[in-house]
């Protein structure tokens, strides 16, 4: 049996082999992704825990599961409140193939499938990223995105300027570079609305519970992707931004339980028939993705046992 610790997942993960791995899964007939089971787990004398298991597979191929942590209470200890790890099996034996770190793993396939949708969704001349936030995904998304855009300039804002600064020195001297192999200039946002409104694509990465980037900052022809706040009562964009947006899902299913999309449902603003696509119909059709170069599009985020399952096979298969 096979074992691949952090270090290992990155190293088995580069951001175009990635990226190609979930644009064939989603778009794959015989990839299949059941509802994902949640189970709240009693912890003695502490707040109640949670453990999600994800599972998807190729038929005649692979299954992965992944199994997912969620102890709160750890925010005050030196554990992560998070924690995940991958089984991957034969899909024809149901043989056990080997087990990884879900964490890396899910960092990395979480940032490609935001690439996956800006190659698609930005405008072709998009010169300049904005990253919301400053936790793991933050230097992620900036990475992935430059493998797949020819940006000139990324901006990093974070609540904190110093977590900000940390962010955009670390990429500076890492030396990001974009699609074509040119050289990416980094820094930090200290005004979020300034950067908003000076950026072509801008992702989110929080877990924000009120709107960060506003619908009357964002400049005519933006890319917004949502990746953090994924439960219905958390928002990184306001009414104003989806309600002009031209709207895509990672998922049906999930994409519309989390609060930038749930919210805006439950009071009108929006209908499921606002929402354009999946990111299996994305990557599918190319051509149902802009409407013109002045429309705003939004990509939602929440996350698919496909992009597990993509990552998973791409680890034990380098």
């Amino acid at each position: 049996m096979k074992a691949f610790g952090p270090a290992d997942v990155a190293k088995r993960l580069p951001w175009l082999a990635l990226i190609e791995a979930i644009e064939s899964v989603v778009v794959d007939p015989a990839a299949i992704a059941p509802a994902r089971f949640v189970a709240p787990v009693e912890v003695p004398d502490r707040q109640t825990a949670s453990l999600l298991l994800k599972p998807g597979w190729t038929v005649g191929g692979v299954i992965a599961v992944k199994a997912v942590t969620f102890f709160p209470d750890n925010q005050f200890n030196e554990h992560a409140t998070v924690n995940a790890g991958v089984l991957l099996f034969d899909a024809s034996t149901g043989v056990l193939i080997g087990a990884c770190d879900g964490n890396e793993l899910t960092t990395r396939r979480t940032a490609a499938a935001s690439a996956v949708a800006a190659k698609r969704l930005a405008r072709a001349d998009a010169d300049s990223l904005l990253v919301v936030g400053t936790g793991a995904l933050s230097p992620m998304v900036a990475q992935a995105h430059a493998a797949v855009r020819d940006y000139s300039m990324v901006r990093v804002w974070g609540r904190r300027f110093d977590n900000a600064v940390a962010i955009a020195d670390g990429l500076q001297r890492a030396g990001l570079t974009n699609r074509a192999g040119g050289e990416v200039r980094v820094s930090a946002a200290e005004d979020l609305g300034a950067a908003v409104s000076a950026s072509d694509v801008i992702t989110c990465v929080t877990g924000s519970h009120a709107p960060l980037v506003l619908g009357e900052h964002v400049a005519p022809g933006t890319h917004v992707d949502l990746i953090g706040a994924f439960t219905a009562d958390m928002r990184e964009t306001d009414d104003a931004l989806v309600r002009t947006a031209r709207i895509w899902v990672d998922t049906h299913e999930d994409g519309v339980l989390a609060g930038d999309l749930a919210q805006p449902l439950a009071s009108g603003v929006i209908t499921v028939d606002d929402i354009i696509g999946d990111l299996a119909s994305l990557v599918a059709g190319p051509a149902l993705a802009r409407g013109s170069t002045d429309e705003v599009t939004l990509f939602k985020s929440a996350g698919t046992a496909l992009e597990d399952l993509a990552a998973a096979h791409l680890v034990f298969n380098q």
